[in-house]
């Protein structure tokens, strides 16, 4: 009798309710790969492009969705080294990862130190390296400077509060009013997009304008992000690139890039999977630093709700409702 797993699967475009909670047979490592246990798995915004057939990095339907995942080493193919059976590893997936048994590469695994949990290692593998990636990579941003964090409460914004306080930046984030307590929890200035335009309230606290703007909403939002900069500053997109029609993300790229210059300002996006695929060494070296704050209790990850494995339908239909701060995290075991 052939040895079966489970597995979250796509088999039509849509929203959480396409996902079917199937079985799969379970496959061997080849040469250079392992199979590993998932113990947790992170659930993104960018799931829901996924499931929508909407993301460029992902394969054609049908597939299984998960961005990211903690897991233990559950086989070891021919020729990996550096690896033990039951070892705690993370990895970003991009997809794959919402099942029981996954079989990659043993390159795409880096070991999870055990002051980290399960659930907290895959809570920062994309949001907090993303974070850290476009603070100290693109960004650079110094302590003394001041930056905008726009969807401030979300996972790469939460994120993002957290490390910039860590570089001793003053910062200002964007969410609703609800979403302010943990807006100031992670040590910035709360301010409220909605009340009034996004540059005007950001003026009125730093008239000259903050050095750095990172922003995950994109669109329209591009230009008052450059408006909340200084003339020097930096913007920084990240996030959006799926999420607008085609005629709508040319414009919105074009304001980042071209338009920020002429304004006098440095406009950059940022996405860590088109990152990963050209050199995935940057996420090699940066998730440890982040791991490494964790055991030092300088990082605590926001995360909104744990759900079981089975139930990433539930999980995702939270996530679309948009009331989530943090991050949402499936659990196995």
């Amino acid at each position: 009798m052939t040895a079966t797993y489970r597995a979250q699967m796509i088999t039509k475009a849509g929203g959480p309710e396409v996902l079917e909670w199937i079985e799969l047979p379970v496959e061997e490592p080849g040469p250079g790969q392992l199979r590993v246990r998932i113990r947790a798995a992170g659930v993104g915004a960018t799931d829901l492009l996924v499931l929508a057939g909407k993301y460029r990095y992902a394969p054609k339907i049908p597939l299984v969705p998960g961005y990211e995942v903690a897991a233990v080493v559950d086989a070891i193919g021919a020729g990996v080294t550096g690896f033990r059976l039951g070892q705690r590893v993370a990895a970003l997936t991009v997809y794959g990862g919402y099942c029981e048994l996954l079989v990659r590469d043993a390159r795409d695994f880096l070991p999870i130190p055990d002051e980290v949990s399960d659930v907290n290692a895959a809570a920062v593998i994309l949001n907090y390296v993303t974070a850290w990636q476009m603070l100290h990579r693109v960004a650079k941003v110094r302590s003394g400077q001041t930056a905008l964090v726009t969807g401030a409460a979300g996972g790469v914004g939460s994120a993002a509060l957290e490390l910039l306080r860590l570089a001793g930046v003053k910062t200002y984030g964007a969410a609703s009013t609800p979403k302010h307590d943990t807006v100031r929890r992670l040590g910035a200035v709360p301010i409220d997009p909605h009340t009034e335009k996004l540059n005007r309230l950001v003026r009125a606290l730093e008239p000259d304008g903050v050095d750095h703007v990172f922003d995950a909403i994109g669109g329209p939002n591009i230009g008052l992000c450059i408006g909340s900069a200084r003339r020097g500053g930096s913007v920084v997109g990240y996030g959006f690139m799926a999420v607008h029609g085609t005629a709508a993300t040319l414009s919105m790229f074009a304001n980042l890039y071209v338009g920020a210059r002429l304004r006098g300002r440095r406009g950059a996006f940022y996405g860590i999977t088109m990152l990963y695929r050209k050199d995935p060494e940057p996420l090699r070296a940066d998730l440890p630093k982040i791991f490494a704050l964790i055991g030092e209790k300088k990082l605590s990850p926001v995360v909104s709700a744990t759900f079981p494995l089975h139930a990433a339908r539930q999980a995702l239909e939270r996530l679309a409702a948009g009331s989530v701060e943090g991050k949402i995290v499936l659990t196995s075991g």
